[in-house]
């Protein structure tokens, strides 16, 4: 297995719970994480986690698709930005994003594929894939040396992997 990557099978919300706290600890300030998913998949699921986990109410944590960036005040800044809705890259620059992404803000972008070249190059990419049931399998890619020291940190904070 590769440091640069992780892969995180969680059968209940319990489990995304657990990898969004970890997560929240594990990243260095002005960390960036890119997610990617099917509708459904959990996207917003993990960033309350990772929210709830940096001290906000996880009632204040909704799918940003219709705002396009919702601005949570925890322990840390959160920028929780959606680009499904947006037409084009210039569209998410437009945003301003390039203020969110410095110390001591986490971002966390839904459909972050869609605007990848538009993103810091060094950052963690979260991949969701449906299971059965409420299975979900999170493969976690490091990009920048950086983003490998987080993921070095999550693969710690959460003991052991399932591949």
């Amino acid at each position: 297995m590769s440091d640069a990557h992780l892969s995180y099978i969680a059968t209940s919300e319990a489990d995304t719970e657990r990898l969004g706290a970890a997560l929240a600890r594990a990243l260095d300030d002005g960390g960036v994480v890119s997610l990617s998913g099917p509708l459904g998949a959990g996207k917003t699921r993990l960033v309350q986690a990772l929210a709830v986990a940096l001290g906000v109410d996880r009632a204040d944590v909704v799918s940003p698709t219709f705002v396009l960036v919702h601005e949570y005040h925890g322990t840390r800044p959160i920028y929780h930005i959606d680009a499904y809705r947006l037409r084009d890259e210039d569209e998410f620059v437009a945003l301003g994003v390039e203020e969110y992404f410095p110390a001591p803000n986490l971002v966390l972008i839904e459909w972050g594929e869609r605007v990848s070249r538009c993103l810091p190059d060094d950052r963690l990419q979260a991949t969701i894939e449906l299971g059965a049931g409420d299975e979900r399998r999170f493969e976690l890619s490091a990009m920048g040396r950086r983003a490998a020291q987080s993921l070095a940190r999550l693969r710690a904070e959460l003991g052991t992997i399932t591949k």
